[in-house]
């Protein structure tokens, strides 16, 4: 049995937002890149998550074979991070990611996991922090026609099924799917957990399998994007704070309401 998790290298979004808050995320002169290269880089959280999901399934004494997967150009520590929390196989495929949309990643994966003679279960994060568009376990399911659910909390696998507990807007809800199938987690399963010594160090002198478009039987025309970045910015945020006096906590409560009707917020 062999289940493979999809990771994906992204900025570290906290360093992110702290330049944005103060003012020093650039965007370089072509206009799609940003300048700083002294922010760090690591492992999509919700990918983590999603490893953590299959291992929580060996915790209940499933066997199988852990493959983590990434498209990159050189995503060599986030794969040994993956090692060292439990993955028996690590695998990049090189490209650019940044010339690449979710349809052309969707079709350098699914030529992996067929690679591999096909997965039980294919789990991906619900969404990548960098682009938050959530498009590539959707085409992945697609293209390997599997049946694809999203915005899991729990995942259970027996009997050739799969069962996930989603979250909706709407409280969880439990649906079942005929294997193989993809699954996308959410921060909602909880936090992963930490590599043990042991593993860290024996991840250091694992390398991950470097698997070619030529060897997954693609060609430049199969990964060329069909969607374009054209433009990225860092959008200007401005706000204002207006401080409500009062003696007492029931003159500051009536000085906000007159304030919310004045400004038609209230009615």
């Amino acid at each position: 049995m062999k289940i493979v998790v999809c990771a994906k290298e992204v900025l570290d979004p906290d360093a992110v937002d702290n330049y944005v808050l103060h003012g020093r995320l650039e965007i370089g002169a072509d206009g799609k890149t940003l300048t700083q290269v002294s922010i760090p880089r690591l492992m999509n959280a919700y990918d983590e998550q999603a490893i953590e999901a299959a291992l929580r399934l060996r915790d209940k004494g499933l066997q199988f074979t852990l493959h983590v997967v990434s498209v990159g150009t050189d995503p060599s520590a986030i794969l040994r991070h993956a090692a060292a929390l439990g993955a028996d196989e690590i695998a990049h495929v090189p490209a650019d990611a940044g010339a690449l949309d979710g349809h052309a990643v969707a079709t350098l994966l699914a030529a992996y996991v067929r690679s591999l003679g096909g997965a039980e279960l294919v789990l991906c994060g619900r969404q990548a922090s960098d682009d938050d568009q959530g498009v590539v376990p959707a085409l992945l399911g697609e293209m390997l026609g599997a049946p694809t659910i999203t915005v899991a909390r729990a995942v259970e696998l027996e009997g050739g099924s799969v069962t996930v507990t989603r979250v909706t807007p709407n409280g969880d809800e439990v649906v079942e799917a005929p294997c193989p199938a993809v699954v996308t987690i959410s921060n909602e399963l909880g936090t992963p957990r930490y590599p043990t010594t042991a593993r860290t160090m024996k991840a250091r002198k694992m390398k991950p399998a470097v698997v070619g478009t030529e060897q997954l039987g693609l060609g430049a025309d199969d990964v060329r994007p069909r969607v374009l970045l054209t433009r990225q910015f860092v959008s200007s945020v401005q706000g204002s704070c207006e401080m409500i006096e009062g003696t007492t906590a029931a003159e500051q409560a009536q000085k906000l309401l007159a304030r919310l009707r004045e400004t038609r917020a209230l009615a």
